[in-house]
């Protein structure tokens, strides 16, 4: 009796300790033991990506890269992952894939992220577009940068220092290239305009300078505009009533344009006509306007002895007609000096 329950025992134990491990097994080793489905990802860069590395949804393993390889979209070479997904966790078409660092040996993995747009499924083997994917931080072209603070610092130092820099910068290279390219185009649009901010500066301190001669005058004008605000504010009684009254007065100036306007509106169609007739004889206007001042000097000298004009009879010419004959034409020229 004693073997057989001892045997008991022990097979329970070993059945106990087989599931416990496999259970710690299966946790450690992340295995999924429902399906997967298949998608793909285009990445400019997929430098250090391997198969077999970790596909995660908010830092949780649901899949594992199974190749990368080199894809060609429009005469341009990508890099092409082909990934698979729990089936528990369906992908929408709006799925974001980006390269992040795992750890400072350089091992990455792919984290999938919700995107703006469509939450439509995104079927088993489709891909996600280039717009949709980014690739992991660029630590050489970063770390050569920081060499200078590098030499001065301790390796345990510079490890510490370096994953700071990945925890922040990781998955922010997009917004580092975009500063660095602004800051560049900043300081090459400054450099091209060395000449002119010269000059601004220079003619700045002339100003400055011409400010600092005129100080006393300054200061008059600003005590003088002082005074002028105050004294605006002392009579803005006097001013608002003005304005009361300016009201009053453009309402009854309106009202006799009310009354005025149906005159003004014929007068102003009499002044098209007037003027629409001087264009039309502009040549005779034009030829009164150079002789009248001629005729107005000899009206002048005309009327020299009072007010009234004397006139003489220098030519006379007639026609006397009886019965429609002619009888005779007399015609008469007076000889005097004034008449020459």
């Amino acid at each position: 009796m004693k073997t057989t329950s001892s045997l008991i025992k022990l097979i329970v134990f070993i059945v106990v300790t087989v599931l416990a491990t496999g259970l710690l097994a299966a946790t450690i080793g992340n295995f999924r033991f429902g399906g997967s489905e298949s998608y793909k990802a285009l990445f400019t860069d997929v430098t250090g990506l391997q198969k077999g590395d970790d596909v995660r949804i908010a830092g949780v393993r649901v899949g594992s890269i199974d190749r990368v390889s080199v894809a060609e979209r429009r005469g341009r070479s990508l890099g092409e992952v082909t990934f698979t997904v729990d089936k528990s966790r369906p992908l929408a078409v709006s799925t974001r894939a980006l390269i992040r660092y795992r750890n400072l040996v350089g091992q990455r993995y792919v984290a999938l992220s919700e995107g703006a747009g469509s939450s439509r499924r995104l079927q088993g083997g489709g891909t996600i577009p280039l717009g949709q994917t980014q690739p992991a931080l660029d630590l050489t072209v970063l770390f050569n940068g920081f060499k200078p603070l590098f030499a001065a610092l301790n390796p345990k130092d510079v490890n510490a220092f370096a994953f700071e820099i990945i925890k922040t910068l990781q998955g922010e290279a997009g917004n580092v290239n975009s500063l660095l390219s602004h800051t560049a185009s900043l300081t090459t649009t400054l450099a091209d305009r060395d000449q002119v901010i010269g000059r601004t500066i220079d003619n700045l301190n002339t100003v400055l300078a011409t400010v600092d001669r005129r100080d006393d005058q300054l200061s008059q004008l600003l005590v003088e505009l002082q005074r002028f605000v105050s004294g605006l504010s002392d009579d803005r009684e006097a001013i608002g009533a003005s304005l009361t009254n300016i009201a009053g007065l453009a309402e009854s100036t309106s009202g006799l344009l009310k009354d005025a306007r149906p005159a003004v509106r014929d007068d102003v169609k009499q002044v098209v006509r007037v003027t629409g007739t001087l264009d039309d004889n502009k040549a005779l206007v034009d030829a009164f306007l150079k002789n009248f001042p001629k005729k107005l000097n000899t009206l002048t000298r005309t009327a020299t002895y009072g007010s009234w004009f004397n006139f003489y009879l220098c030519d006379f010419e007639g026609r006397v007609t009886l019965s429609n004959v002619v009888a005779f034409t007399p015609n008469y020229h007076a000889s005097a000096a004034r008449c020459d």
